[in-house]
């Protein structure tokens, strides 16, 4: 069994280096818990899921689910503190990709997140991000008390 090597890497540095943070099965991206950091991150795995082709087809479903993903881990688990830093690893796997987005946060009950299809929440401007996930991607996660999310696309 070959080792998986991640190399840690900010989006302060250069996406287009020739290490960028590629192991065996995937890659590692550390970035600070602003709004900003979002579409970096997310242009980069979109730019490896292209490159391996482990999710033909799939791709917009990913970009919306990853851009879920970070926007919460931002704004919930870091309360967009860009002192604070979220993690996301990618792994091309035999079928499909798998992605995890961690946060710093105390974590939270996936359970007890208002149905945005309720009447009550129907006409709400926020909360649907989860709801997104769980539609977009085949398998959806989350473990560590709700401070990591585990999303798979086959």
């Amino acid at each position: 069994m070959h080792s998986q090597q991640n190399e840690r890497m900010s989006t302060e540095q250069n996406f287009d280096a020739s290490a960028h943070g590629r192991g065996e099965n995937g890659v590692t991206i550390t970035l600070k818990a602003a709004e900003s950091e979002v579409s970096p991150v997310v242009d980069k795995v979109m730019q490896l899921v292209a490159e391996t082709q482990c999710a033909n087809g799939k791709e917009l479903d990913i970009e919306i689910a990853l851009r879920e993903a970070l926007a919460n881990a931002i704004k919930h688990g870091a309360a967009s503190d860009p002192t604070k830093v979220i993690e996301c690893r990618v792994s091309c796997e035999e079928r499909g990709i798998l992605i995890v987005v961690r946060d710093p946060g105390n974590g939270f009950d996936p359970n007890n997140v208002p149905d945005p299809l309720a009447g009550e929440n129907i006409f709400s401007n926020h909360g649907r991000g989860i709801f997104l996930i769980n539609r977009l991607m085949d398998e959806v996660k989350f473990e560590k008390n709700g401070t990591e999310i585990h999303m798979r696309k086959y």
